[in-house]
């Protein structure tokens, strides 16, 4: 069981032609069996030992990048990838493969949309997967993100969930136990302050599903743990790992980011030297 390539089938996906190679979309690497954290960890070692960044310098490199060609979209399906093969690793490493499905907690923007490609590979390595988008909205907010959620609706073994209330969590935490992993992407770089609703109950739903015994992966951060100064918010995720991207962060070194985020791996997108000259 093992993360596959979508190239072909993902809607409008293309592939620029990019100097940097194995980059996780198209990566054999990540296709058959899983790679656990340990291995996923050397696989992406380079990436990992490049200078950390903060939130806004990530932020900066991202529309830098989209502004010298490099489709959003495209960023997004690396990043969707690899947070699979995170999910996958942890499931690995934790010897809970089979136990149950993949709880994929999507917010409304484009950290939502890296856990919705993420879906999409993990459901076509077998897994079910239930992708909860958690907003008052029945769509994500940004066009990338709302692209991917649609594009789970043609995909056997995801299932897609709408909670715009926190009753529709507090539902979804009943049996919660039952799930093999849960994935926070609800809320990505540059989030502060107290959480509202439906994200404070869906960060209580994780937080309900670790001590029961559930493993989390964090997408970027743990919602909501500021990437530049590590300051968390009010609930925070805590993570058993934590999957970023292009560079390290400087918020996940700090005290408190050690201690919510768990194992870090970080992964590369394909992010031209250019549009990044930390």
């Amino acid at each position: 069981m093992g993360v596959m390539s979508p190239a072909a089938d993902s809607p409008d996906f293309r592939s620029p032609e990019r100097d940097e190679p194995r980059l996780p979309a198209d990566d054999p690497a990540l296709r058959g069996e899983p790679l656990d954290l340990d291995a996923l960890a050397l696989h992406w070692h380079a990436t990992a030992s490049r200078s950390p960044m903060t939130s806004e310098e990530m932020q900066g490199a991202d529309h830098k990048a989209q502004l010298m060609g490099t489709p959003g979209r495209w960023l997004m399906e690396q990043a969707g990838a690899a947070t699979a093969a995170a999910a996958l690793g942890l499931l690995a490493t934790t010897g809970r493969m089979g136990k149950g499905p993949v709880l994929l907690l999507a917010g409304p923007g484009n950290n939502g949309g890296d856990g919705c490609v993420a879906a999409r590979y993990l459901a076509r390595t077998g897994l079910r997967v239930v992708v909860v988008l958690v907003s008052g909205e029945p769509r994500p907010g940004t066009p990338d993100a709302a692209r991917n959620w649609d594009a789970l609706a043609a995909v056997p073994g995801a299932e897609r969930i709408h909670a715009a209330q926190p009753r529709d969590l507090q539902m979804l935490g009943q049996g919660v136990e039952k799930a093999a992993v849960v994935v926070d992407a609800l809320l990505g770089t540059g989030v502060r302050g107290e959480l509202r609703e439906p994200v404070r109950s869906a960060v209580e739903l994780a937080l309900r599903a670790r001590s029961a015994g559930v493993p989390v992966l964090a997408v970027d951060t743990p919602t909501a743990l500021d990437l530049t100064s590590g300051d968390p918010s009010d609930p925070v995720v805590r993570a058993d790992a934590t999957i970023t991207f292009h560079r390290p962060k400087v918020g996940l070194r700090t005290r408190n980011g050690r201690a919510l985020a768990g194992r870090v791996l970080v992964a590369p997108i394909g992010i031209p030297v250019d549009a990044d000259r930390g």
